[in-house]
């Protein structure tokens, strides 16, 4: 199948590994749409157009957002929507067998070699980074961004927006509150509340208020 998919916001590196799971999906992006001044990732025989030039043979088609940033995420998912785009594309790489019981909703990326556990619930825009592992009846919120090799174990839920960096790995039936942050190789072995970092292994809160990660906090009313 060729053109049949928008990728909205081109200025972040991650779009090379999103490319790829189209390609080895059988997909070819339509167009990607540079939402804000500066670089441009696409590949050079991908066409990048402006929001302002996306014409209603682009917004007719279904759009992916190739964004790591979960608040970055959101606001790209609402102007898209604001162009007149109505349908989220949901990508796992064929590399990721998907089990019989997983719910997923619209808008997900799942990037190569990535585990995913049975019984899984898996919210709007979430982004699965290379080769993470989620255990079995895992709760994942909207716009939650998972770094490569984070392993997850079952029962773990996190809240909207949440980040965790690569290489950490969270024990099973802990709970991260919407907008927490779990910093790289970190090892979570409790429950970590709302907007807060946690760093270090065991993980522990380091500070509290942050926001979200970068300081921006994923709107609870969804995209």
């Amino acid at each position: 199948m060729s053109g049949g998919v928008v990728l909205f916001g081109t200025g972040s590196p991650i779009l090379v590994d999103v490319e790829e799971s189209l390609h080895r999906a059988g997909l070819v992006p339509a167009a990607g749409i540079r939402n804000r001044p500066g670089a441009c990732h696409l590949s050079q025989e991908i066409r990048a157009v402006t929001a302002q030039e996306a014409g209603p043979e682009l917004t007719a088609l279904p759009f992916l957002v190739p964004l790591f940033t979960p608040a970055h995420r959101q606001i790209a998912a609402r102007e898209a929507r604001a162009l007149g785009f109505t349908t989220p594309f949901t990508l796992i790489d064929p590399s990721t067998p998907a089990p019989r019981r997983l719910e997923i909703e619209e808008g997900g990326y799942v990037n190569a070699g990535c585990t995913l556990g049975g019984g899984s619930r898996i919210g709007a825009f979430v982004f699965l980074n290379r080769g993470a592992s989620l255990g079995h009846h895992a709760r994942l919120g909207a716009f939650v961004s998972i770094g490569p090799g984070v392993t997850i174990a079952g029962h773990v839920t996190l809240g909207d927006g949440v980040v965790v960096g690569t290489g950490a790995v969270i024990l099973p039936e802990v709970t991260i509150g919407a907008n927490a942050v779990i910093g790289a190789g970190s090892v979570v072995t409790k429950d970590v509340p709302a907007g807060c970092l946690a760093l270090g292994h065991p993980a522990r809160v380091v500070r509290e208020g942050i926001g979200g990660y970068h300081g921006l906090a994923v709107d609870p009313s969804g995209a």
